[in-house]
């Protein structure tokens, strides 16, 4: 079997012990991965996870090794780091509403702890560094989304230190909301209905982006295989409103009815994942979008504008003018996750 550009090597995975990270170790556990780091804070969700591939992978879970820190603690990342061929950075405070009440909190984990991750990274020689970002930095009104777009920021600047130095390549990619990662509004929704209550819903003309987890990953992947210093890769995405995936979920689960309890704090009607600016600079890559860096210095002096200037790109890149799914195409969408299947099998008993 041909080697894969992963064999031998050491990956470490920041908040490993989230959706995304249990996703990658599914991708990776049984591949010809030399070692699988998971960086957290939390010691019971790490105690969990060790257990859980224990049982499930007795040949396979030695791979993994776990390190409690935090990102905000730039020590804690040099301690984890030596030996680190690669990084997937999905550490992050993400909770919207959490975040609008506490936005210190927002910038020390996202954008803090991002520069530190990434110091640190480029300190250790650190070949690949991939950070996770979302559709909410794009045009951002809410906290978390301001500090998502201040770690992009983050990145791009950190992208061109590292790329001077020729030892790390940094990149970043933004998605939508993954269906049925811990705190999304699917898991709520199977909650309120096995408890026979209607689901509560923030606005149902409010449109998002719908992505599964594999997806979350492949577009990881892409970037990890396509990334030049401080490109922004962008998954092309299906959406829908809350109302129809309200009725996706029921027309599984069983309609309990439902309640409008208005839009939370610093929620959008609508996601961006490109903004109109960034459509002027955007490679079409298939199923991707690249958005190259700017890569001009501060002279701005030596910049002169020649023939025709593009002032107009398309209009940005939303959950309003993407593909819209109807209620049996959602149905189809949330089914490739494995959470509902699960959540099917085990229904009633």
């Amino acid at each position: 079997m041909e080697k894969s550009v992963f064999a031998g090597k050491t990956l470490m995975i920041t908040g490993g012990t989230g959706s995304f990270g249990h996703t990658v170790l599914k991708h990776f556990l049984t591949t010809d991965i030399g070692e699988i780091r998971i960086f957290s804070r939390d010691e019971k969700k790490q105690d969990d996870m060790r257990h859980e591939l224990q049982v499930n992978y007795p040949e396979y879970f030695q791979k993994v090794k776990f390190y409690i820190g935090d990102v905000r603690n730039i020590q804690s990342l040099r301690d984890a780091m030596p030996g680190v061929d690669y990084i997937f950075h999905a550490a992050a405070l993400k909770q919207v509403p959490s975040c609008e009440f506490f936005p210190m909190e927002a910038v020390r984990t996202n954008v803090e702890g991002t520069d530190n991750l990434l110091h640190a990274a480029i300190e250790n020689d650190v070949k690949n560094v991939v950070c996770l970002s979302t559709d909410k930095a794009a045009y951002p009104i809410n906290a978390m989304g301001i500090s998502k777009a201040m770690m992009e920021h983050v990145v791009t600047a950190n992208a061109r230190v590292a790329a001077e130095r020729g030892k790390t390549t940094i990149c970043c990619t933004r998605y939508g909301n993954v269906m049925c990662s811990r705190g999304s509004v699917i898991p709520l929704f199977v909650d309120q209905i096995r408890a026979g209550n209607p689901i509560t819903i923030t606005d149902p003309n409010m449109t998002r982006f719908l992505m599964n987890l594999d997806e979350a990953v492949d577009l990881v992947m892409f970037a990890f295989q396509h990334g030049r210093p401080g490109d922004l890769f962008i998954q092309k995405s299906d959406a829908s409103t809350i109302g129809v995936l309200a009725q996706a979920v029921q027309k599984l689960f069983g309609d309990t009815g439902t309640r409008i309890i208005g839009t939370r704090h610093g929620e959008k009607l609508y996601e961006t994942l490109m903004t109109q600016e960034e459509r002027l600079r955007a490679e079409d890559m298939g199923d991707y979008y690249r958005v190259s860096a700017d890569n001009r210095d501060l002279n701005y002096d030596k910049f002169v504008v020649k023939g025709q200037v593009n002032t107009q790109a398309d209009e940005a890149y939303t959950s309003h003018n993407t593909r819209r799914l109807n209620v049996d195409e959602t149905v189809a969408k949330i089914m490739t996750t494995d959470y509902i299947k699960e959540q099917l099998a085990n229904w009633g008993k």
